[in-house]
């Protein structure tokens, strides 16, 4: 079996390390970045079976998604290196968005006929789980009642009535009037 076939016949619950040294940055430890890692070595060998079969009419969506599978990578790693919660959320966010491009970018090669639904169906595999565990980074470092304590109600014995909020425009003049001497 070559190096292509038992890569494409991975299951997709298993994590394989694609870089065989030990990690060295944070980044590296994740299961989302080794995820990550597993698809672009996954995508790569697609993108040359798609580029010898069907030249020119999937250059724009092939190349949209070599850059799409990278930034995942690179939104992930860059986010995982943020010390404020907010900014990580966000970078989790983009590698997200960019996973999910991904998926599309598959499906718009299965509508462009330069790649079949059984082909691609390991790589939306490793997507769903890429962008379950993105979703989840992102909850966790967006929130920012996290950190803090559940409000307590206090009862006074008195009952309260909801607010009412009114989203009506007070109508004002911008101009201000000046008095005519006589």
């Amino acid at each position: 079996m070559n190096e292509q076939s038992e890569r494409s016949s991975q299951s997709p619950s298993q994590i394989k390390r694609v870089l065989s040294s030990p990690p060295l940055f944070d980044h590296e430890k994740l299961d989302v970045y080794q995820l990550e890692l597993q698809f672009i070595a996954w995508v790569t060998d697609l993108l040359a079976e798609v580029s010898k079969s069907a030249k020119g009419k999937t250059a724009e969506v092939c190349d949209q998604l070599d850059r799409a599978s990278l930034s995942a990578l690179l939104n992930t790693a860059e986010g995982n290196g943020k010390r404020q919660r907010q900014v990580r959320a966000k970078f989790f966010d983009d590698a997200r968005g960019s996973g999910t491009e991904c998926a599309a970018c598959l499906d718009a090669l299965v509508a462009k006929r330069a790649a079949n639904e059984e082909r691609i169906l390991d790589g939306k595999k490793v997507l769903v789980r890429i962008v379950s565990i993105l979703c989840v980074l992102v909850d966790r470092f967006d929130t920012l009642g996290q950190m803090k304590e559940a409000p307590v109600e206090y009862s006074t014995g008195v009952p309260r009535e909801p607010q009412r909020v009114s989203y009506k425009t007070k109508l004002s003049r911008t101009r201000t009037r000046t008095r005519r001497k006589i």
